[in-house]
């Protein structure tokens, strides 16, 4: 499928998990794929992994305004355009209200709402001057509803929803359409942590049954980055298997 050729796509924290399953969906279907990833290692075995695809690394702290700009200084440079920036770098330091730390908060902030705003305003000055492009930012269904333990997490989810809205107002006369993903509970590296009871509680709380798979996401960054999604702006997609109706 060469649903994405000629198509310059970053994927923010591309390196693991959910990130690396759409960098390389997007791969096979015929994009140029560029990982901002803090994390060297991984971005090294993702090449390996991937050795003569258009694939390419950059060690990228989203935090770090300076690091974004000069990394999207060197995309423009070789490729001349941008075309798809998913925000999909994140992370989490759970603690209930009481006893989160002002640091823990902060790391989270800094990462999952500041982060996606440093990369969408450097990235968007070059599509709007392109008059075309998508942004999708990662969202999830605790931004939607809450959850026990992440303050911290649920404010930045619900940041990105409305930056979101505000976004696809904004840019859209630019050619540009900004959408959201919030995924529910899906099977990430980090499940293998986590006690099988806890998983069986998870996939009880979903109506289909299981837990959601990284590729599952992917899909839907696919489609809202495609053309078959044209018309669509400012919305959040939700991937939770029937979990937020």
């Amino acid at each position: 499928m060469s649903q994405f050729n000629n198509k310059v796509i970053i994927i923010t924290g591309g390196a693991n998990g959910i990130g690396k399953s759409t960098a390389e969906l997007f791969l096979s279907r015929g994009g140029t794929v560029i990982c901002w990833d803090i994390n060297e290692a991984q971005g090294a075995a993702l090449l390996e992994e991937h050795k003569g695809a258009d694939l390419e690394f950059q060690k990228v702290n989203v935090t770090d305004r300076n690091s974004v700009s000069e990394a999207v200084d060197k995309v423009i440079a070789k490729h001349g355009k941008i075309d798809v920036l998913i925000n999909n770098a994140g992370i989490t330091k759970d603690a209930t209200l009481k006893k989160m730390t002002p640091e823990q908060w902060q790391q989270v902030i800094d990462v999952n709402l500041t982060g996606v705003f440093n990369c969408t305003q450097l990235v968007s000055a070059h599509m709007v001057e392109a008059g075309s492009g998508a942004i999708l930012n990662a969202a999830s269904v605790v931004g939607l509803y809450g959850n026990f333990g992440q303050t911290n997490y649920v404010a930045t989810k619900s940041g990105v929803i409305g930056m979101t809205k505000v976004w696809a107002r904004e840019l859209g006369r630019k050619g540009i359409r900004v959408n959201a993903v919030a995924p529910g509970f899906i099977a990430t590296e980090m499940v293998t942590t986590i006690p099988e009871k806890v998983i069986q509680d998870l996939e009880g709380k979903t109506p289909l049954g299981c837990l959601g798979h990284p590729e599952d996401i992917a899909m839907a960054y696919a489609f809202l980055a495609s053309d078959d999604a044209k018309f669509i702006t400012g919305t959040t997609l939700s991937v939770d298997g029937g979990l937020v109706m």
